[in-house]
């Protein structure tokens, strides 16, 4: 089974993913873009089990459909690195797909908040798109 590490930009906070991505997506709502200083969230779901390293501080947003994100962060440099859905915790785990450093790694199959995306945003061809979230 393929192992993979995503890692902080200063290598304190580390987590260990097996596996294949459950799947792979990019979400423009404005809670991303701000949380990411960016114009979109690139992340990568990954089944349990999952290892962290390091020490993470966490932020807790509710989404628009009601579920709780617990965003992960290294408190030394700040990268956001993962997120869990609260139940979810134990099932699996979003990854930011930047912080896997594999340019290799598979492009997105889905994009959400497609409303709220900049119009010089180019996405893959074939790629799912939504208004807002789907679930």
């Amino acid at each position: 089974m393929r192992s993979r590490t995503a890692s902080c930009s200063c290598g304190q906070l580390r987590i260990d993913v097996q596996g294949e991505p459950l799947g792979v997506g990019v979400c423009h709502c404005f809670a991303c873009q701000r949380r990411t200083g960016s114009v979109f969230a690139a992340l990568a779901a990954f089944a349990a089990p999952y290892t962290v390293s390091g020490t993470a501080t966490e932020y807790v947003r509710t989404g628009d459909q009601g579920a709780r994100f617990r965003f992960r962060f290294c408190p030394v440099c700040g990268t956001n690195l993962f997120h869990t859905e609260e139940g979810y915790e134990e099932s699996s785990v979003a990854v930011a797909v930047g912080a896997l450093a594999d340019p290799s790694f598979p492009p997105p199959e889905d994009s959400v908040y497609d409303c709220r995306r900049h119009s010089w945003v180019q996405l893959p061809p074939g790629i799912r798109t939504y208004e807002k979230d789907p679930t």
